[in-house]
């Protein structure tokens, strides 16, 4: 059963995956993948916070946690996306703006991750469950 929460939240997921990288990237009309780039900062974000979260108490459910962590993160981060935005601009021969692009995403990722974790934290705190 669990299997079907996941399915709603990949599609919802990569619905949310496709918007927010078309917005972002319309809004700043550059070459640079920052679609992309804001995606995966904003799902690792999201994913640190509710997997620290829903690990620390019994408010989430088993299936609500697979329907946000695995559906809906899983859907909505891209790292197949930018792997090939990666190798395209190494491709392409920008080989300073693969490496500023691979850097910083996975710089920016990993510290979404720790700032989830601490905003789960202190939602635990403020709940008395920590």
């Amino acid at each position: 059963m669990i299997v079907w929460y996941v399915a709603v939240g990949s599609a919802v997921g990569g619905a949310a995956r496709y918007l927010a990288g078309m917005l972002v990237q319309g809004a700043t009309g550059t070459s640079f993948p920052l679609g992309t780039f804001v995606v995966n900062a904003t799902g690792s974000l999201l994913l640190g916070l509710l997997l620290r979260y829903a690990v620390a108490t019994p408010a989430i459910s088993p299936e609500v946690r697979a329907l946000v962590t695995t559906g809906f993160c899983g859907g909505y981060t891209t790292f197949s996306t930018f792997s090939y935005e990666t190798v395209t601009l190494l491709e392409d021969g920008d080989y300073r703006r693969a490496a500023l692009y691979a850097v910083a995403t996975f710089a920016v990722a990993l510290a979404g991750t720790l700032v989830g974790f601490d905003l789960a934290r202190r939602l635990l705190v403020l709940q008395g469950r920590l």
